[in-house]
């Protein structure tokens, strides 16, 4: 994926952990690997609640993903922010931004097991093991939706502006967990033919599946550091975000409901 990026962009995505909301930096492990995530647990006395896991763009933990796991807890939920890449990983600019993204994309199993590391933590900080979603940005919107091809234990996915292609050799299997897509109707890093695929791939695999489109918005539609310039690519565009944002408040309601 390339597209230009402000300055201001870039330090907005390269500042970790720094969240102003409830959360904190959480440490946790991947077998011999340090990871290093966001953790934001709801206030609740209730004994059953609902964990979501977010992963976050390309860029790694930052503030933005950091912010969205604030705002679930407020919702009552727990929510984990995972690191993908590793304690210390996080890139430094776009080029390494691609390349530990692409890895990641290119080794689907490497991903999900990372993904499912995030989930198992997540049940140990006490959310309910029935009842887990995973969200994910751009990056992360692919992750997401590799959680469900994957069958992790989840009930759900939704993916923000993400990434919607898979290999081409790779067969299509069965979509347990609800899908949620939330697109920007003209982002120019998701062509028609992998929307369609994409959608072809729900069918097969007889997925309870739902894809709604932003008007007006592109790539990164939910970032307010990439600035407003459609014409870039990448662009925040208030209105999706918040619409997207109601949509997933739905979409979570409705997939925890008992």
């Amino acid at each position: 994926m390339k597209f230009k990026i402000t300055a201001t962009f870039l330090l907005f995505s390269l500042i970790a952990f720094s969240s102003h909301g409830q959360g904190k930096s959480f440490s946790y492990m991947d077998g011999q690997d340090p990871l290093v995530g966001y953790l934001a647990k709801a206030k609740s006395s209730k004994k059953s609640i609902p964990g979501v896991v977010v992963i976050p763009a390309w860029m790694g933990v930052n503030e933005h993903s950091n912010h969205s796991a604030d705002q679930l807890s407020a919702l009552g939920y727990h929510a984990l922010v995972a690191d993908i890449y590793g304690e210390g990983k996080n890139p430094k600019n776009i080029q390494e931004a691609r390349d530990l993204s692409s890895y990641y994309k290119n080794n689907p199993l490497i991903y999900q097991g990372r993904i499912k590391t995030a989930i198992d933590e997540l049940v140990k900080q006490g959310a309910d093991p029935a009842n887990i979603a995973v969200i994910g940005y751009c990056f992360g919107g692919t992750g997401a939706l590799e959680a469900a091809r994957g069958s992790l234990p989840v009930k759900g996915v939704v993916s923000i502006h993400g990434g919607l292609g898979k290999d081409t050799t790779r067969a299509n299997v069965a979509i347990s967990p609800k899908v949620l897509v939330l697109h920007g109707a003209d982002d120019p890093y998701v062509p028609q033919a992998q929307v369609n695929a994409f959608q072809q791939e729900m069918r097969a695999g007889k997925a309870d599946w739902q894809m709604i489109y932003y008007a007006n918005a592109v790539h990164a539609f939910t970032e307010p550091a990439a600035g407003n310039d459609n014409s870039k690519g990448a662009a925040y565009n208030e209105l999706a975000a918040k619409r997207s944002w109601e949509h997933l408040e739905l979409f979570l309601a409705d997939l925890f409901v008992k």
